[in-house]
């Protein structure tokens, strides 16, 4: 049961990978505007956030069981619009759609597991779902990328939508034997968000999942022009991006992942949001392709401590009964996190070198906060 709601994670994250190559040169092809393209790349963000939220809500009243099914099949149906979008506006209402319920999938789906997992192994099974979440940020760019050259977006998206498709039927079998003994849906009171946000333990989760995404999103927006202002080729850029991906993993699957059931995750969040910040100020002062690998090593290894140490803090700071709404609110951070990194340099108008400068310091100033003396947290 665990391995296939991993295939799940991967999947869900794999049809977020594929469209990140792609987007914005399929909105340009139909004729958007600048500002139109931009929309239909954040739209996708946008809308998810809301769809976690409701996930979240969802999944604590009905079990994340049924949750799970619909966002499945509801998503590969909404990947099958993209066949039918002709001018920008019917993209920008597609992708609405896409982003409000595939973000139905992933706070359902850790929830699922979280509860299926035992406590005392929380921290290595939130690696190897992280490992699923890197390996699919490897292969799903390098897939959509190589072949929508060869056919067309909606083409890809069709195979996305197949698998998606797929795994919703599969997983009516597979987990409802699971849920009938498990997950017998309980009427939930109504739960205030300000108890998840007066509780230190998923505060500071949130934060991290918003920190993690943010530095992601500022990768995303200046790594390929620090990298074009160096006089390399953008395939640099994408090279850089997989071994940070590689790296990840690694954390996540050698045996070292024990480290997550073993030591306290404010501290392995810590150590990890902090070496993310360094590799950001190494980034702005590097000044050849050899110091770029090292910094993007560098930040894969605090990206493979920082998400695990999320993930368990999560587990640790909830009850099963309101966990839904937790990962629903987590996951919604994440999304944000996203778009307000490459959005907030963009306003700003930082530079390569001050936007990296900027970024390394709001990291390792989180890092230190991380670490500040506070009471056990009650659970939330």
């Amino acid at each position: 049961m665990k391995k296939f709601i991993y295939a799940i994670i991967f999947f869900s994250f794999f049809d977020l990978f594929t469209q990140l190559p792609v987007m914005s040169t399929y909105a340009e092809s139909l004729g958007a505007s600048a500002f139109l393209t931009g929309l239909a790349v954040g739209m996708y963000s946008l809308s998810n956030t809301f769809g976690n939220i409701i996930s979240g809500f969802l999944t604590d009243r009905k079990g994340p069981f049924i949750i799970l099914i619909i966002g499945l099949l509801t998503t590969g149906l909404a990947l099958t619009l993209y066949n039918l979008v002709e001018e920008p506006i019917a993209l920008l209402i597609v992708r609405f759609i896409h982003g409000l319920v595939a973000g139905f999938i992933v706070p359902a789906a850790f929830t699922f597991l979280a509860n299926a997992t035992e406590q005392e192994k929380r921290g290595k099974g939130s690696a190897i779902s992280g490992a699923f979440v890197g390996i699919a940020a490897i292969i799903g760019p390098a897939f959509s990328g190589i072949l929508a050259s060869r056919t067309s977006v909606p083409f890809v998206f069709n195979i996305t939508a197949s698998f998606m498709l797929l795994l919703g039927i599969l997983a009516f079998f597979i987990l409802k034997a699971n849920q009938v003994k498990k997950e017998k849906a309980q009427p939930s009171n109504y739960i205030p968000i300000s108890v998840f946000f007066n509780n230190t333990g998923t505060l500071k989760a949130f934060l991290g999942a918003f920190f993690l995404m943010f530095s992601q999103g500022v990768i995303a927006y200046l790594l390929p022009l620090k990298v074009h202002a160096l006089g390399f080729d953008s395939r640099l850029s994408g090279t850089l991006m997989s071994t940070f991906g590689i790296i990840a993993v690694l954390v996540f699957l050698l045996p070292t992942n024990r480290i997550f059931d073993k030591v306290n995750p404010l501290k392995t969040l810590s150590f990890g949001i902090g070496l993310m910040g360094i590799s950001q100020l190494l980034i702005s002062q590097a000044n050849s392709s050899s110091l770029l690998y090292i910094a993007m090593a560098c930040y894969g290894i605090g990206f493979g401590f920082l998400f695990p140490s999320v993930n368990s803090l999560l587990i640790d700071s909830t009850t099963a009964e309101v966990r839904g709404k937790a990962y629903g609110y987590f996951y919604a951070f994440f999304s944000l996190g996203v778009v307000i990194g490459s959005s907030l340099l963009g306003w700003l108008s930082l530079g390569t070198v001050s936007g990296f400068v900027f970024t390394g310091f709001v990291l390792l100033l989180f890092a230190g906060a991380i670490l500040i003396p506070h009471k056990r947290p009650s659970h939330a």
